[in-house]
């Protein structure tokens, strides 16, 4: 975009002469010849500079260059005061006071004016080349944020993926196994010991095999939502998979308090339920078989797992929907 410089006095012979001295200036020239006028071109247009006269009737140079430092979006623009009155010490701090940035004397030298309005043509192109590449660097920096954002919001959701199970949103065995070995490290630190308890689903075959796959899902997410509303928010509930289930529990103080928490889920799960399939109602009664052991001192995964798994399936053949502690 090419610069504009505003050329402003009352007087329209000098209008004539700075326009022809100006003809060689690589920049669109608007003129005004009173001060309201200066002003209202100010608003519309982004001057590179402006040549401004000091002494004309109603507003005066001095109050044109106040009125335009006082305008926040313009008070950047260099103006440049041309006056008779160069010579007046006053005058020119008067000028300097409003906002002019330098003086040229009438009469105007032409070789003056020409090196005074390429140095402020070449400070606005500069200013705007280096505004154009900050808007551009502020432009890429939205972008990397954005891009980053997203990038963190995508790898969210995979590690979701991967360590949550796709129907019912519990942590998998792949989580569950993390946070287990970790309660492991923590307990084998001198941490509290905890309670793991293994659950397998009484009865799930057959509602599957009935009434379909569809059923199944939704059984198994209902159940889901159960053992996750009945444990305690340090707890870690996961589907292991099938109509398997492993509950973390963190607060347990023994055994026995962990074999009581248990119990309650095991009577929760066997509530009767209701599953919406197509628009059909269908109920559904199952139970659970729950195996609980409680951490020991150094413990290990394989042993901790292996001893709740075995206590799940004791549970299954002495007659399931029980909770056996071992």
């Amino acid at each position: 975009m090419r610069p504009k410089i505003l050329v402003v006095d009352d007087t329209p012979a000098n209008l004539v002469a700075m326009r022809r001295l100006l003809a060689r200036a690589d920049a669109d020239i608007f003129e005004a010849d009173n001060g309201n006028d200066a002003l209202a071109l100010c608003l519309d247009h982004e001057f590179a500079l402006v040549l401004l006269d000091v002494n004309m009737p109603g507003m005066d140079g001095f109050e044109v260059a106040e009125l335009i430092g006082e305008t926040e979006h313009l008070r950047e623009t260099p103006i440049i005061f041309v006056t008779a009155a160069y010579a007046d010490d006053l005058n020119r701090m008067k000028g300097y006071t409003a906002g002019a940035v330098d003086y040229i004397a009438k009469p105007i030298n032409d070789a003056i004016l020409q090196s005074k309005v390429k140095i402020f043509l070449e400070l606005y192109r500069a200013r705007a080349l280096l505004q154009h590449a900050l808007d551009e660097l502020s432009e890429r920096n939205l972008q990397l944020t954005t891009e980053v954002a997203e990038r963190t919001r995508m790898e969210q959701l995979v590690r979701h993926q991967a360590t949550h199970d796709a129907l019912t949103g519990l942590p998998n065995r792949v989580l569950f196994r993390e946070r287990l070995e970790n309660a492991l490290a923590a307990a084998n630190a001198g941490g509290a010991p905890f309670g793991l308890a293994y659950i397998d689903i009484d009865g799930f075959k057959g509602v599957n095999d009935a009434h379909g796959h569809a059923a199944g899902d939704e059984l198994l997410k209902a159940i889901a939502a159960r053992i996750d509303a009945r444990t305690r928010g340090t707890d870690t509930v996961a589907r292991l998979g099938g109509d398997e289930f492993a509950v973390l529990l963190n607060d347990a103080t023994d055994g026995q308090a962990a074999l009581a928490r248990c119990q309650s889920l095991c009577d929760t799960i066997a509530e009767p339920y209701t599953l919406t399939v197509a628009d059909l109602r269908i109920p559904a009664t199952i139970g659970a078989s729950i195996g609980v052991t409680m951490s020991l001192p150094r413990d290990a995964y394989d042993r901790l797992v292996s001893t709740a798994d075995e206590a799940m399936y004791e549970a299954k053949r002495g007659g399931k929907n029980r909770c056996i502690l071992r």
